[in-house]
Order: structure tokens, then sequence, then C-alpha cells
């Protein structure tokens, strides 16, 4: 029999320390940290409390590269969802699923059942969230083609889903996207026939209107933006230029060259009060947007979609290091076949990728000084090579070298084999999700009278990126259990619940062992009671 148990329905927290209102839900929590000074190991405990607002809303997201691979897969994928669509391929009937989302295809620990068995809960169930069936897109592209045709263009689905499928898209169209041509590949010149026009300061302000009409049309509570478009170059940080939220927009008017389009798109929706997430690894969040961020207390987020090849990354090297192993070499290649691939042929949109990928490991090396000296890191090489044969099928080929006991080698060779936008895709769910669900999330520390959300730059979506954004002053993680357990252990603290801590100390005793075994004797008893009275009322009556 299995110890695992599944609770897919809502529950209750039963408990002093979590409150049920009409519109919130007020959580008493004990935060436990421990300071490390010197020799000296010292627990802190702080307390504070967790607000979390009911209603979710009527959520709208808008995608800029709406038309490309990810954002066309995007919004067919939730239309098959919402329709419940099947579709036949050559291993049998598909049915449309959101796999691949940790927030809507995960499940998490909730407690033990009376027995001790372990019970677990879809992370979708732990508090209100937004659905993707229930989302509102939209967006922009530099290329006019429509979402049924860009779908047939990406060859992402099988051609069945694309027929069910094209009805449903053929009449949504890309609104006009800005187009620098200096911060993405020339070969991208060819797609480029729905381009906004004027100075930046007015495509700026195009946007904004775009952003503002969108939530009108749909009665939208909010919108999220989210950038899913071609990689760009890096922008050079300037002084005077985009050092400084003034500065910055001061240098959008003047129409600033290294002003790029995806820091127009992150100004324009600050200004409008919307998230605004960066699924590409260039600099789009200059100092000038995180202060404009903060000044408007938005929420922005990135960098990159952590989807295959690094995602492995980050679990293998924490094992590696965890373990006690030293992997002294790195070497990642890929090929690709998308539009992603094409643009990424030219060297200084592969610099922004190749700095994406390659910092990665930096935390999980940095935590073992036993292994790693200071500032010694293995080698890591990243390759990117673009054949278009293979198309949205991306070919990743890692070899992991490392040091073990006693001066000997061990090596690893991955080959993983990921459809790319069939990857990425999800994570554009999941950032929807929790970064939606970060809006409506506050705290308010023991002896404070005022609520405050988190901080701007939202760290709490980094499980999903590459290239972690995090507020400055605070570390960046890369390690995905670390990553994924902090997600948990939030919407843990805004029920009131301690963090799971793993020890299971009621398996590990016989007292304890006894106990348990007492109660299932118990629970397996009533539940037999239970069982046997409609029987007995039954017998009664006749």
């Amino acid at each position: 029999m299995s110890s695992m148990q599944n609770l897919d329905e809502n529950f209750t927290v039963q408990s002093d320390k979590c409150k049920y209102g009409d519109d919130e839900i007020i959580s008493d929590y004990t935060y436990e940290t421990t300071v490390v000074e010197g020799n000296v190991v010292k627990p802190v405990e702080t307390k504070m409390q967790f607000k979390t607002e009911r209603k979710v809303g009527k959520v709208g997201v808008m995608l800029v590269g709406l038309g490309g691979n990810n954002g066309c897969t995007c919004v067919a994928g939730a239309i098959a969802n919402k329709l419940g669509i099947t579709w036949e391929t050559k291993e049998g009937t598909q049915k449309a699923n959101y796999w691949g989302s940790v927030m809507m295809a995960s499940t998490v620990k909730l407690g033990n059942d009376p027995q001790g068995n372990s019970v677990y809960t879809p992370m979708s169930n732990m508090l209100p969230m937004v659905k993707p069936n229930d989302v509102v897109w939209g967006g922009w592209d530099i290329s006019k083609t429509n979402l049924g045709d860009a779908m047939k263009r990406s060859k992402v689905f099988d051609i069945d889903l694309q027929k069910q499928l094209y009805p449903h898209m053929k009449d949504i169209d890309p609104l006009p996207s800005i187009y620098f041509p200096d911060f993405i590949a020339a070969n991208q010149g060819e797609r480029a026939d729905n381009v906004l026009t004027g100075t930046k300061q007015e495509q700026m302000e195009q946007i904004q209107k775009d952003i503002r009409e969108f939530k009108e049309k749909n009665s939208l509570d909010k919108v999220i933006v989210l950038w899913t478009a071609n990689t760009e170059r890096f922008a050079s940080v300037e002084e005077g230029v985009n050092d400084t939220a003034e500065n910055l927009m001061e240098s959008i008017k003047r129409g600033e060259a290294e002003v790029s389009p995806s820091t127009v798109f992150a100004v324009a929706s600050i200004l409008e009060g919307c998230t605004y997430i960066n699924g590409s690894p260039q600099n789009t969040f200059v100092p000038g947007v995180l202060e404009l961020a903060r000044e408007h207390k938005v929420f922005v987020a990135g960098d990159d979609f952590k989807s295959g090849q690094t995602k492995m990354k980050s679990v293998l090297v924490d094992f590696l290091v965890s373990a006690g192993i030293k992997p002294v070499s790195i070497v990642s290649y890929n090929h690709l076949g998308n539009n992603d691939g094409k643009n990424l042929s030219a060297p200084s949109q592969f610099r922004s990728k190749e700095i994406s990928k390659s910092n990665v490991v930096d935390d999980m090396v940095a935590s073992n000084r036993i292994l790693f000296d200071e500032d010694e890191h293995p080698d890591h090489v990243v390759v990117i090579k673009y054949v278009p044969y293979v198309a949205d099928s991306k070919r990743a080929m890692d070899e992991y070298t490392s040091e073990i006991f006693m001066g000997g080698k061990n090596t690893i060779v991955m080959h993983n084999t990921c459809e790319d936008s069939l990857l990425a895709t999800p994570l554009i769910y999941d950032l929807v999700i929790l970064g939606e669900l970060c809006e409506r999330i506050t705290i308010k520390k023991d002896g404070e009278e005022e609520w405050e959300g988190f901080h701007p730059v939202l760290s709490l979506l980094s499980y999903m990126l590459k290239a972690p954004l995090v507020p400055s002053g605070a570390p960046v993680v890369n390690a995905l259990f670390t990553q994924r357990c902090a997600v948990i252990n939030v919407m843990r603290a805004c029920l009131g619940l301690s963090p799971d801590n793993h020890m299971t100390l009621e398996h590990k005793f016989e007292s304890t062992l006894g106990e348990l075994q007492k109660g299932g004797a118990s629970a397996s008893a009533s539940a037999a009671s239970s069982s046997s009275e409609p029987e007995a009322k039954k017998a009664k009556l006749s």
C-alpha cells in the first residue's frame, strides 16, 4: 500500500494562527533564522503576519513576442485546455494538459494523515490563484502574422491539434511592436512588418495606451506584461543615460541609442502599474528601470526562461557539490532551428545568452570552501549553434567532469532533446500565476502598523529563470530545490503553517511509530463502523 495520499479538493487550516475572512486570509507566523557571528551561532525569531487577498480578479497578460513560437504556443495551449481538446497522434489520443507547469501540474506535501502517511495536494490548491484558462491573452509582435498562421509556422503542435485550434487563433492579431534593429540580429529584419514608428518617447506612450485599452476593453482588474520576444544584445549602462530613473526617462525623450526595446516596454509597464517579467537574457533592467520600479512599487522579475539544459545543470551541480564531489569542467553544447536559434546566431545576441547560462553554478560552487578556494570556479563553456532542420526540437549535450576521492575523476555525459517551446510555455504560465499571487500578499512585522508587499524586484520567481534578478544586497540563489522550497514555504506561511523540514521524526523513533500505529488502528475501526452503519439501518427498517 502506498504511503502517499492525495488531497485534490479545497482544504481549510484549523488553527488559531490562520483566520479566514471574506476578503483575505491572515496568518500569524514566526520566521526562524540563524545568525552566525564569528564562531557564535544564534537562532533568531521574527514574528509577523501574512495577509493574502482571496479575490483573484480578472487577469490579462500581454506578451511581447505574441506571434513567436512561445507566444502563440502559450495562447494556443490555454485555449486547448479551456476547451478540453483531444487530438490524434501516432501514439494515440492526446488530451490537453498543463504538464511542465510547476504551479499547475506539481504537488506539494501538506502534512501527514493520522497513520503518518504523507498527504500531497496540487500546488495550485494551496492559495487562491489565477488559472491560465481564465486569463485574457494579448500582446505585440514585430510580425503581423495572425496567431493561427504563426502557430502553423512554428510547427510546435501536432497537425490534428493545429487544425482544431486554427479557427480560435486566426483572428488574433498582434499589436505593432517596437523594433530597434541594432538590438537584435539583422536576420530578423525580414519578419519586421508590424512595427511602431515615431520617437522612442512616442513609441513608449503608444505601448502605455495599448495596455490601458487592453485593460478597459476586456474589463480587467490587472495586466501583467511579459517579454518572450527575441534576445537583445546587452545595452551599455552609461552615466547620465540609464543609471537613474530620472536619467532614463530623459534618455527616452531624447531617443538615446542605448535604450533598448525591452527597456522601453519595462518603463511603459511600470508607469501603468503592471508587473513586468523578462523571459530573455538581455539586461533590460538597467539601474534606471529598477529605481523606477521601486518608486512606483511595481514588480519586475527576470531574467531568461529556465527550461531545459540550465534547469538540469542547476540540479546536477547542486547534487555534485552537496555530495562532496568537485565539478571542475562543465561543457554545454546546444543546437536548435527555431527563430530563437536564428537570432542567437548573431554574436552579440549569443553573448547575452552565454552570460545567463554561465552564471547558474556560481552560488553552489561558492557554498563549499572545502572543494573550492576563494574565486575558484569550474571551467564552464557554453556553445549554441543554429541548425534550421531541427526546428523547435533543441538538442543539448553536456559533459560534467569532476574530481573525486583520492585523485580520481568522474565524467557524466548527458544528451537532452528539448522541445523548446513546449518546455518554455509552462514557465510563462508559472511566472504569471506566481507573479499575480505575489501582488496579493503583504506582511506586517510584530510591532509595526503598515502592511508591506514584496520588494519590487520579485526574486521569488527565480525557479523559472536562468539568471535570477534579486534586490541589491541579496544573494543570488540558483539551486533548483532551494528555489522551489522558497515558493512552497511562502505559501505555507500564508496559511500559518511551518516550513516542511523533511525530518519526519515521527518515523524515526519506536515510541512515535507506535503512536502512529495506534492511530491507524483507531482510524480503521472508525471507518469500518461508519461503513457498516447503513447496513445496520437497513436491517432495522426491514
